[in-house]
């Protein structure tokens, strides 16, 4: 299984971002487990997971992010802003893949 953390300044968008991109990647029968935090909880997620995502909207508090999460290997991407914009799971779920190949 494959565990991604989407995060943003709240958790709130993120949250809505996680649900179709779980129901995506149910439909395509991946193993994949999205959650949405807030940015100041991400630290608490990075010894169980295998990604942060993190919201266009939240550029500014990605190269933070990435350094916090340097220290568990774990890589960090901004999402892309057309498919956090249209909530588009399947997108997420493309970029997802993209990135963990």
């Amino acid at each position: 299984m494959k565990k991604i953390l989407l995060c943003c300044g709240s958790g709130a968008s993120s949250g809505f971002m996680a649900k179709n991109a779980n129901t995506a990647a149910k439909v395509r029968q991946l193993d994949f487990h999205i959650k949405a935090r807030s940015e100041s909880e991400v630290e608490d997620y990075l010894d169980d997971i295998d990604l942060v995502m993190v919201g266009p909207h939240f550029k500014h508090r990605l190269e933070a992010i990435k350094e916090i999460a340097s220290e568990y290997d774990v890589p960090v991407v901004l999402i892309d802003g057309i498919v956090y914009g249209a909530l588009n799971g399947d997108g997420l779920i493309d970029q997802i893949i993209e990135v963990l190949q």
